[in-house]
């Protein structure tokens, strides 16, 4: 059965009441960063330089031969695996410092981040990328653990390398309470995560797996969608009509938000340096983080909702219709460019279409 993975961005508490553990624990975290920071740069230098020995011709030959195992290769160079050979080195480096599972998720996700761009690397279509001190910090799935669901709603506690932790969702209109209800059910599974720091808080990127639902579909039925202005979703299957959202729904509060926003900028021209400065940062900043979930929440929405009825019906085929020619439109017009989103929409349209076995064709 073909299988979906998916990130959810979730806040997290240390689940104490005690300040100077929480001190602690943020103090642990940020030196936690700071070495996969370094650990990153590590692992992608030695990569480089091993993958470029056998082009260096100033060598000896007994030096230019394989990049493999000698136990496993007569002609290898190497006293361990090439993806084992970075892995002592941050075990060297960093070990007693960091939880070596830490180190370990990091050295195989970005091992095969350069096996696969190798290539882009050496004809020069890529560069080296050059990894900034905010990285995440991964971790396993199977490091999580002690998942249990509160009495109280939408909260969940956890340990990670023994740190107690607890969801904050607030007013949580995604799905996130509904996938940690089923992780701690062990209905869906916990792949290789990373914490977050943000501005003095903590996120979990959660990368959920789950099996793909078995749908019975029909081939003959096609359902039409159109993104519109007046609708954010027209539908149309068979002789049936949907409309899903609204105008003043999607672009009310949107726009309230820009309007605040625009205020805020227009009081700065009578603050001092420090104020505007203060003010940029802090207020406005918050007001456009605040406009961008609400659009990403809303397009999650509409985007299952329309599934949903596709599923209903057994439509085997979505059919965009006229959507290039409106993206084309879109951007001749700053209010739709600015403001309705195609892009986002269509991309989540399409993820949710393909974990529920359902073809789209955009027209």
């Amino acid at each position: 059965m073909d299988k979906t993975f998916f990130t959810r961005k979730i806040q997290l508490k240390i689940d104490s009441e005690d300040p100077e553990y929480k001190s602690q624990v943020f103090k642990m975290l940020y030196d936690w960063r700071n070495i996969c920071f370094r650990a990153s740069n590590l692992i992608f230098t030695h990569h480089y330089v091993q993958q470029q020995i056998k082009e260096i011709i100033y060598l000896t030959d007994e030096v230019k031969v394989k990049l493999a195992n000698l136990k496993v290769d007569d002609e290898g160079i190497l006293t361990t695996s090439r993806m084992n050979t970075t892995y002592q080195i941050l075990s060297k480096n960093f070990k007693g410092s960091i939880p070596m599972h830490i180190m370990s998720s990091l050295n195989s996700t970005l091992v095969s981040t350069f096996n696969t761009n190798l290539v882009s690397y050496i004809t020069g279509e890529k560069t080296l990328p050059n990894f900034k001190k905010e990285i995440p910090i991964p971790f396993k799935g199977t490091d999580v653990k002690s998942l249990t669901a509160s009495n109280e709603s939408n909260i969940f506690h956890f340990k990670l390398f023994d740190i107690p932790f607890k969801t904050y969702l607030g007013k949580d209109f995604s799905d996130k309470s509904k996938l940690l209800h089923r992780l701690v059910k062990k209905e869906i599974k916990l792949c290789t995560s990373s914490l977050v720091i943000e501005k003095g808080k903590i996120f979990m990127m959660a990368v959920f797996e789950s099996e793909n639902q078995l749908h019975v579909l029909n081939k003959n039925i096609i359902a039409e969608a159109s993104l519109s202005l007046d609708y954010p979703i027209m539908l149309t299957i068979g002789k049936t009509r949907y409309t899903i959202g609204n105008k003043d729904e999607f672009l009310y509060k949107r726009l309230s938000i820009q309007a605040a926003i625009q205020r805020k900028q227009n009081a700065m021209s009578f603050m001092n340096n420090q104020t505007k400065r203060r003010l940029k940062q802090n207020t406005i900043e918050n007001l456009r983080n605040a406009e961008k979930r609400y659009v990403n929440q809303k397009q999650h929405v509409y985007s299952k909702r329309l599934i949903d009825l596709c599923l209903k019906n057994q439509a085997a085929t979505l059919l965009l219709v006229d959507q290039q020619e409106k993206e084309e439109q879109a951007t001749e017009d700053p209010f739709i460019l600015r403001n309705w989103g195609y892009g986002g929409l269509k991309q989540k349209i399409e993820r949710k279409a393909a974990g529920a076995g359902i073809t789209v064709i955009v027209e």
